[in-house]
């Protein structure tokens, strides 16, 4: 995997974030400008930038690296984003979210956003208490069935949920091409799903073949994982500089660029990458911003990324 700091570009040298400014000096940052979407089935509107856990969240509640997590954590609020996803299958990344949520007094500020992934109703609604608790809430926006485990006896405990007013919104989620058909099928059978999550990026298009086309059609919405390859992106641009026509569409990293490719889809709702870095929770942040490519411009994006 190639680090990341190598394709940070001039984004990164400008006026510090208003509200952050002590945590992240050089870094330029304007409130309340994120490109925003509709959940379909609500007509509520979410940044097209959240957070990703997996991994990065999996530490000691009690150790240091929640220093950075708790100022990407307050970058994510402060760049008027407010989504956060998470899973009890990534190890302490619920108890962190938890915990780091009650160090910011976010309370209601966030749009927190979790998964199912057990077999057996007595094991999911057990395993879906402890997101609550690990949560610190007392209440989930979304809990979605994890890599389709056991999908139609969960997705029948997240309808109940949902109507006991629990749970705000209920989803399905796959991390591989090779289960977007499945994912299809379910959302053909199942009624009720608000929300899909899938992988797609400019290194894995098989989501535009059929998926994102069904989800616009049908209104659902989606959350987009895996945006950089699980980092692998960027050691394929690693030998290019950032084309100059970047600027075309507001992009001063190859993060950015990554991103935009991904937003430029409409029936993209929101892009979740993870990361445990502020400065790289600052650069996602701007790809949320700005222009969006067009067609050509995006053909231009896969063509350098080769």
């Amino acid at each position: 995997m190639y680090p990341r700091r190598q394709f940070l570009q001039g984004s990164l040298s400008l006026a510090a974030l208003a509200a952050l400014g002590p945590l992240l000096p050089g870094i330029s940052f304007a409130a309340d400008s994120l490109i925003r979407r509709a959940i379909p089935s609500s007509g509520e509107t979410l940044p097209v930038i959240g957070l990703g856990t997996s991994r990065t969240f999996n530490v000691d509640p009690g150790g240091a690296e929640m220093g950075d997590l708790l100022e990407v954590l307050r970058l994510l609020l402060a760049g008027d984003a407010r989504l956060i996803d998470t899973a009890p299958s990534y190890g302490n990344a619920e108890r962190v979210t938890g915990e780091l949520k009650a160090r910011a007094n976010a309370e209601g500020k966030l749009f927190l956003a979790t998964k199912v992934s057990s077999t057996g109703r007595a094991a999911g609604e057990r395993q879906i208490e402890d997101s609550f608790k690990a949560l610190q809430s007392e209440n989930i926006d979304l809990i979605q069935v994890h890599n389709l485990q056991d999908t139609a006896t969960q997705l029948q405990l997240l309808r109940e949920l949902k109507e006991q007013g629990r749970v705000r919104y209920i989803g399905v989620t796959h991390y591989l091409e090779s289960a977007h058909d499945a994912l299809l099928a379910v959302l053909q059978k199942e009624q009720g799903i608000d929300f899909v999550q899938f992988n797609y990026s400019v290194g894995e298009r098989n989501a535009e073949r059929r998926l994102l086309p069904y989800c616009a059609d049908k209104g659902i919405a989606t959350l987009i994982n895996r945006p950089f390859l699980r980092g692998q992106a960027f050691a394929r641009v690693r030998q290019q500089p950032l084309p100059d026509w970047a600027a075309e569409i507001d992009a001063t990293s190859w993060a950015q660029l990554l991103l935009k490719f991904i937003l430029a889809d409409p029936a993209v709702t929101a892009v979740i990458p993870a990361t445990s870095t502020p400065r790289y929770m600052a650069d996602n942040l701007l790809a949320g911003q700005g222009r969006l490519p067009d067609a050509r411009q995006r053909q231009l994006i896969v063509d350098a990324f080769g």
